[in-house]
């Protein structure tokens, strides 16, 4: 070996103690997004949704197994468009889509609030489809990890004490007229709303997933909403909105689960909370 090269060979190996050996180049980053886009859209146009449906989520969830995520409409009072299902994708979620909200046509929802599982750093996207047939899509980032296989919050036979139980609030004020008024109310259904990753702390076998998979509401005979929920809406679910009145003096609900449970009940309008 000339002494040149010798001397080249000792800087190159200098060199590299100093500066590290080369960083091999970063793996690309999976996303799911497109892929969720053909299984539950089958592939149809997405269009800029940042100015029709509004996404709120913490940034990073205190728990991970009770998320509060809040959906609500842009759009603008002198748009004729108006809103007809709002769908909730949470992508690295073992089941992604989290619920599907259709809305009734003359309700006129607005906003929409729910609870989640979210298991995995992940985005979280809502898909509004409006009257004109086009989807909407706008999207949020969120930290969390381990809420589909977090422990129930309730003991087994708690969870079934409190099975269908249905309760109803109106949070209309008393300055609202009984017509053609907004306001807001709020139906929950004590459900263990079972992901199917979650363990028994007795037995360490998984717990069958067991879930409500269907929601509807009505003001009187009037669709209000209607829900096609997953294993990522949380423990007895939470399902707060707005809506117009029609004037009606009933509010009804019905839930299915997926043993097959119907679970329905009907409040008079003016007793929230009965």
């Amino acid at each position: 070996m000339t002494g040149h090269r010798a001397r080249l060979l000792c800087i190159a190996s200098l060199l590299t103690i100093a500066l590290g050996t080369p960083a091999a180049p970063a793996a690309e980053t999976y996303d799911p997004w497109p892929g969720l886009v053909q299984d539950i859209f089958s592939n149809r146009p997405m269009n800029d949704g940042n100015d029709v449906i509004g996404i709120e989520m913490p940034m990073r969830a205190e728990d991970a197994a009770i998320v509060p995520v809040t959906l609500r409409s842009k759009l603008q009072p002198t748009d004729s468009r108006r809103l007809v299902a709002i769908t909730l994708v949470i992508d690295e979620n073992p089941a992604p889509m989290a619920a599907k909200f259709t809305l009734g046509p003359n309700a006129n929802v607005t906003e929409i609030s729910t609870r989640v599982r979210v298991n995995n750093y992940t985005n979280v996207h809502a898909v509004a489809e409006l009257s004109d047939g086009k989807l909407y899509v706008s999207k949020v980032y969120i930290k969390a990890s381990g809420g589909c296989s977090a422990p129930a919050g309730k003991n087994v036979e708690e969870a079934k004490n409190r099975l269908g139980q249905m309760r109803y609030r109106q949070f209309a004020t008393s300055e609202q007229g009984p017509a053609t008024s907004a306001r807001e109310a709020q139906i929950m259904i004590g459900h263990p709303n079972n992901s199917g990753l979650q363990m028994d702390q007795v037995t360490q076998l998984y717990i069958p997933a067991f879930f409500v998979n269907e929601l509807h509401i009505w003001q009187d005979d009037s669709p209000v909403l209607a829900m096609e929920g997953g294993i990522s809406i949380s423990e007895d679910p939470n399902i707060r909105f707005t809506y117009v009145s029609n004037g009606a003096k009933h509010f009804r609900a019905e839930a299915k689960d997926t043993d097959g449970h119907i679970f329905e009940h009907e409040w008079k309008v003016e007793n929230p909370g009965t």
